[in-house]
């Protein structure tokens, strides 16, 4: 991925952020991060609490000189606002987890609940033949690659030596390793395995009649082989199967073997892999245009669906549908 992943409009826009009576938290809250690069967004290692009064039920934000008032819910002890709510998720996000991106508030990093009154169109996306569920691979690595001294403080000059990186826990999957999508497909009751265990174990795809790959930018040989040699693959989001990286199991960490301009710079995709398809698709995170083309083992999407795969019942239909 290009270090300008994300155009983020910050010279036109004006943030202030207001929570009533807590003068000391508003400095705090208009301080929330406006980021330049995709990957640059930090991840939290805990969920930041909002200091409320015992009967406060909404915080106020106010962006562009328009306020809008978000429920406060307390959801496995933290303060957590109610980001958003469709026909059927209720979306949440603490405080720190909130960025403006395209002019617009946006979540890095959310918590979604079902809703209890789905309605009868939930069957039409929801996954209901527990005998053929599709499968969908989290991209742990790529969540490791973006983490802090990961391979985008390589790009960026910034460390010489975060070819290598740790590998990071599920709870940090974020915008840039399709933390939504994650969520929504395990709630549509998409079954799930990580690229660490597929990685392990590449027959594990086998069994199944259709495989989700989300952000899996970054990915083993072995997956790269397994992924690209079942008859029927999603590409849910461009740029998958970019890099090939080494994993040290015994040390928990992935190295950066080939790809994204490395070692050498006239390097794009790091298998040669004739399907790659970043540009331009990748810089679309708004899919108002969206569409699935076929490629020789399934069927590619042509934007990032990350922040309206949870709102895009139309786009959710079509990949079960798929």
């Amino acid at each position: 991925m290009k270090s300008k992943k994300v155009i983020i409009l910050v010279t036109s826009i004006l943030l202030i952020i207001s929570i009533g009576v807590y003068s000391q938290f508003l400095n705090e809250l208009e301080g929330i991060p406006i980021q330049e690069q995709k990957q640059d967004i930090p991840i939290q290692e805990q969920k930041q609490d909002i200091p409320i009064q015992e009967d406060q039920k909404y915080l106020p934000i106010t962006i562009n000189d328009e306020t809008t008032l978000y429920e406060i819910h307390k959801i496995d002890g933290k303060n957590l606002i109610k980001f958003a709510t469709t026909n059927f998720f209720d979306i949440f996000s603490s405080i720190e987890d909130l960025a403006m991106m395209h002019d617009k508030l946006m979540i890095k990093q959310g918590l979604f609940k079902l809703k209890s009154n789905v309605g009868s169109t939930f069957s039409q996306i929801k996954i209901s033949d527990e005998q053929d569920k599709p499968l969908v691979i989290v991209p742990i690595f790529t969540a490791s690659a973006y983490a802090e001294n990961g391979f985008y403080e390589f790009y960026k000059e910034l460390c010489d030596t975060c070819t290598t990186t740790k590998i990071v826990s599920i709870e940090k999957l974020d915008y840039n390793s399709s933390g939504n999508a994650v969520q929504v497909l395990k709630l549509l009751g998409y079954d799930s395995i990580t690229d660490i265990e597929l990685d392990q174990n590449p027959n594990l795809i086998a069994k199944y009649n259709k495989i989700i790959i989300l952000h899996n930018e970054y990915v083993t040989k072995n997956m790269f082989n397994a992924i690209t040699s079942h008859p029927n693959v999603i590409y849910l989001y461009p740029n998958a199967l970019y890099a090939e990286i080494n994993v040290d199991y015994e040390k928990n960490e992935i190295t950066l073997i080939r790809g994204h301009n490395y070692p050498e710079p006239e390097i794009i995709n790091g298998f040669d892999w004739e399907y790659e398809n970043t540009h331009p698709y990748e810089y679309d995170d708004e899919c108002e245009n969206w569409e699935f083309y076929d490629i020789h083992n399934g069927k590619m999407l042509n934007c990032y669906p990350e922040h309206g795969i949870f709102q895009d019942e139309l786009l959710l239909k079509a990949l079960k549908e798929l």
